[in-house]
C-alpha cells in the first residue's frame, strides 16, 4: 500500500537529499577513527545512538513515499552495516552488539514518533 509523503508538497529530489544529508551526518559521526570521537560515556554514547537513528527513520518515513517496513528496514541495515565498518575498520572503532540495540531502540521509538505524527497530519 502506498502512501503519500508527509511532506509531499516538497520535489522528490529534494526529499531525497534530505535524507541523504541526515545519513551522511551520521556516516560522519559514527566512522572517524576512535580518538576523533567526543565524549564516549556509556549512557551518553547509547543515548546518541538511540537519538541519532531514531531521527534517521523519522526523516525517513516523513519524507518517504515507500512502504514503511523498507524504510525501517533500510535505516536499520544502516546501523547494522556501520557496526560491522566499525568492528573490520583499523582506527581503533569497535562494532558493538549493545550500540546496534541502542540503535534499534532509537528506531522504535522514531516510528512510534512518526505514527502519532500521521494520526494528527490535518487531512
Amino acid at each position: 500500500m502506498e502512501m503519500r509523503a508527509f511532506f509531499s508538497f516538497i520535489p522528490r529530489p529534494l526529499r531525497l537529499a534530505i535524507f541523504g544529508a541526515a545519513v551522511t551526518v551520521i556516516l560522519y559521526l559514527t566512522l572517524p577513527p576512535s580518538k576523533d570521537v567526543p565524549g564516549s560515556g556509556l549512557v551518553w554514547d547509547k543515548a546518541a545512538h538511540a537519538i541519532a537513528f531514531g531521527l534517521l527513520v523519522v526523516i525517513g518515513l516523513l519524507m518517504s513515499t515507500h512502504r514503511r517496513k523498507t524504510v525501517i528496514a533500510c535505516v536499520w541495515g544502516l546501523a547494522a552495516g556501520i557496526e560491522v565498518a566499525q568492528a573490520l575498520m583499523p582506527f581503533g572503532r569497535q562494532g558493538d552488539w549493545i550500540d546496534l540495540f541502542a540503535d534499534t531502540v532509537g528506531i522504535a521509538l522514531g516510528v512510534g514518533l512518526w505514527a502519532l505524527a500521521r494520526r494528527f497530519k490535518p487531512q
